[in-house]
């Protein structure tokens, strides 16, 4: 059992239930989706029609890639020396220790910065796929996968979680597909990894429940590529596709950091109520 009395940086319970609040208000936000939203979750079957068999290829690939990642890490397991040194580095300056455990505050600081300067990868990216028309979208539909998966891994190091193991590895994939879900299917997320009203925390038994359901991985993907809607279709025009790429990228990478810092931080707040009693 921890106690502020013990580690007077950290937060009471008090203030982790008032954090806990705050969370369970921005998932009732996530229940109201605009008309806007629901238009860009219509079936993407126009543009399979129109997509060159590169893109069909390359998103064949993200199949096996994503198969990769949750079995041994894939290409996309991050290497956790930086985000340890801004951890540490905002950790000392707001007084607290060079080394954890760091407090709620600090984690949130380095989890939003983070999120900030992959948006910003993300949004030049987009511009450079988009310039080429609907040929550069094989480029960019992989990279987007890619940094999603890298941001949601160092947002996750953030709040204290390795992305190396499995179950873990598998939470990086239901977070991804949460930040593009509609909202029958972000509950349903949230009751698969025991993050829902009253659950645990404990995601053990819910990610083996999510592996039963993803079905070799092709759910993920063509939800997460049919949630574009036709948004991701206006890229493919060219040089127009520039500025269109660069908002959906930055928006797509947007939503994914945001449940990603929203998920971890829960779980960390739910673990340490837990410590307390």
């Amino acid at each position: 059992m921890t106690t502020p009395e013990q580690l007077p940086h950290l937060e009471t319970a008090g203030e982790l239930q008032a954090a806990l609040a705050e969370i369970a208000n921005w998932e009732k936000e996530q229940n109201k989706l605009m008309i806007w939203d629901q238009l860009t979750r219509l079936p993407f079957k126009l543009l399979d029609k129109i997509t060159p068999k590169i893109i069909h290829d390359k998103l064949g690939k993200l199949l096996d890639e994503l198969g990769g990642y949750i079995q041994n890490g894939g290409n996309y397991l991050v290497a956790g020396r930086k985000v340890g040194s801004l951890i540490e580095a905002a950790s000392v300056a707001a007084g607290g220790p060079e080394k954890g455990p760091f407090s709620l505050a600090v984690m949130d600081q380095t989890a939003q910065k983070l999120s900030h300067s992959s948006r910003n990868v993300a949004t030049a990216q987009g511009a450079t796929t988009g310039f080429g028309g609907v040929f550069t979208l094989a480029a960019d539909i992989p990279a987007i996968l890619g940094l999603s998966l890298k941001v949601i891994q160092e947002i996750a190091l953030c709040y204290g979680y390795d992305p190396t193991d499995k179950a873990e590895r598998i939470f990086t994939v239901k977070v991804m597909q949460f930040a593009s879900s509609d909202v029958v299917g972000k509950k349903a997320i949230l009751k698969e990894l025991n993050l829902q009203a009253g659950g645990s925390g404990d995601i053990a038994a819910g990610t083996n429940e999510a592996v039963s359901k993803i079905q070799g991985w092709k759910e993920v993907v063509t939800v997460y590529r049919d949630n574009w809607g036709w948004k991701k279709m206006l890229q493919a025009v060219p040089v127009a596709g520039m500025f269109f790429g660069a908002y959906t990228n930055r928006k797509t990478l947007e939503d994914v950091a945001e449940a990603a810092r929203m998920l971890y931080r829960k779980r960390r707040i739910m673990a340490r109520l837990a410590e307390m009693e």
